[in-house]
């Protein structure tokens, strides 16, 4: 299991074999990243953000971005070298053996699919509040969210069915079939419309802040109250942190990425410099306009408490920013910018099915891989001889993605996926360091600088930000580990091409196809 481990060029060259259609650009890579990272984060998670540290969630920005910088660098150094699909799941199975790529690739599928669900689960909330704003129309509750999951049970009482959640799963997914090409080109225009709404944003409510409204600082701490977990500075830094993992999908794109070794890591880099900065400058201007201040110190946003709280503040008409389902449209409509609030709402519309875009682009491509690796059914690796997508794999994927918003809250969703993202994260800075000490020599288009400085911060940030998670969402990545080695033991050990020695490409023959990339 540990020592099956395949090697660079086999991987390479198998690529070459069954290859996707190269069509993306630098500009298309970065538009792909910033469509994933900017989004969720913003128009979703803000009020989140302010319930766990209050105006301290600067930092928790900074942290997050900083940490995501790091393993950006290692992530830049293994998919330049290793132009494929799979992301983390290909690097470890390079470096670490198939066992752990296979828990790598495993917990990559929590992260994209439950990041997709929570996210149509998000633009579902968006859709409603906006409709409602210009029509007077509204679904029924038991139409327009999921029930209400927890220990004891399940509270139908709330809700049955998110029907727009599913509608916008199902579109996405439609799109995602029909071409790569199609998906990046839509993308693009969604990316240039939510970025001019961000802009909007910053233009109309940095002149209104107030210093104020930044007192006090950090009413949970950095750690949050003795007894609690996920909260302070560093707890709303590891929920944060889903916001930055579209730089993650560019990586999956790398097998469909023209110059894959000087396209990727300016993608990468690009897309979270680009972000961050927006997160920064969007985040001082919600907390400078109208204040982020937490109902209560040491309560979790979306927790029975954190429900009663804001439904008493709404009898007395008031509606903090961290109680609003549409964050960046409360702060402009509180301080009388309403037309400019239903024009964030509008863009948020538009700009969240990006997001689900990037999150199933990126789990349809891990699955394409791990089946062609033999791990999981090899018939799901199909290419659709006229479109050139895997459109099994694509169609699967988002049936569940559909079935999964439909069903289940937002509220702890983000978290549960950090966990994934969190390990994957973690396994591809370990896996840098050692093919620095195994194959040194090998050509690498991107090195990341001061390699035995920045990995290791990366896998200690990636620790720390995981260990300030929620008791629930830590518990989440061994329960769902432990669910996927049962899988590999009854599927992938025995079918798996290394295990049984099947060797697709031998890099000496004569009909060995060439790399798919000269060296730059």
């Amino acid at each position: 299991m540990f020592g099956r481990v395949k090697p660079l060029d086999a991987i390479l060259a198998t690529a070459e074999k069954k290859s996707l259609h190269r069509s993306l650009g630098p500009v298309q890579l970065t538009l792909l990243g910033v469509g994933a990272i900017i989004g969720t984060g913003i128009f979703v998670l803000t009020a989140a953000a302010a319930q766990k540290a209050g105006p301290g969630m600067m930092w928790s920005f900074v942290i997050a971005g900083a940490i995501c910088a790091v393993a950006a660098l290692c992530y830049s150094e293994l998919a330049s070298m290793v132009p494929v699909s799979g992301s983390a799941y290909t690097y470890s199975y390079a470096v670490v053996g198939e066992l752990l790529a296979w828990m790598v690739g495993w917990a990559l599928i929590l992260e994209y699919a439950v990041a997709a669900s929570a996210v149509s689960v998000g633009w579902s909330g968006y859709f409603m509040g906006l409709l409602k704003s210009l029509t007077g129309f509204e679904l029924p509750a038991l139409l327009s969210s999921g029930p209400a999951w927890s220990l004891s049970g399940v509270d139908f009482s709330h809700g049955i069915i998110n029907v727009p959640a599913i509608f916008v799963a199902l579109a996405v997914t439609s799109l995602l079939v029909i071409g790569t090409k199609e998906s990046a080109t839509f993308n693009a225009i969604l990316v240039a419309i939510k970025v001019a709404a961000l802009t909007m944003f910053i233009v109309f409510t940095l002149p209104l802040m107030k210093g104020e409204h930044f007192m006090p600082f950090a009413p949970n701490g950095w750690f949050g109250p003795a007894g609690s977990s996920g909260l302070g500075i560093v707890g709303a830094a590891a929920s944060i942190f889903f916001a930055y993992v579209g730089f993650d999908a560019v990586s999956t794109a790398a097998e469909e990425t023209k110059n894959p070794q000087r396209n990727v890591p300016i993608g990468l880099i690009g897309s979270l410099a680009l972000c961050t900065v927006f997160y920064l400058l969007v985040a001082a201007g919600a907390i400078g306009a109208v204040g982020a201040q937490p109902t209560a110190t040491g309560v979790q946003p979306g927790s029975t408490e954190f429900a009663m709280q804001c439904a008493a503040l709404a009898k007395q008409g008031q509606v903090p920013l961290v109680c609003s389902n549409e964050a960046l449209a409360h702060v402009l409509r509180a301080v009388n910018f309403s037309v400019a609030g239903d024009l964030i709402g509008l863009a948020a519309n538009l700009a969240l099915p990006s997001v689900i875009l990037m999150m199933l682009y990126g789990q349809t491509r891990i699955f394409f891989v791990m089946a062609r690796d033999g791990l999981l059914p090899e018939k799901l690796a199909t290419v659709h001889p006229k479109w050139k997508t895997p459109h099994i794999v694509t169609m699967i994927t988002g049936v569940f993605v559909a079935v999964a918003a439909a069903l289940l809250p937002v509220g702890q969703l983000a978290d549960i996926s950090n966990s994934g993202t969190l390990f994957a994260f973690l396994m591809v800075s370990i896996a840098v360091l050692i093919l620095r000490v195994r194959d040194p020599k090998r050509h690498r288009p991107f090195r990341t600088p001061l390699v035995w400085v920045v990995a290791p911060i990366a896998i200690v940030g990636c620790l720390v930000l995981y260990f300030n998670l929620p008791v629930e969402a830590m518990l989440v990545l061994p329960v769902w580990g432990g669910l996927g080695l049962i899988v590999y033991f009854a599927y992938g050990y025995r079918k798996s091409h290394i295990g049984r020695g099947l060797v697709e490409v031998h890099e000496a023959d004569a009909d060995a196809p060439p790399q798919p990339v000269p060296p730059v």
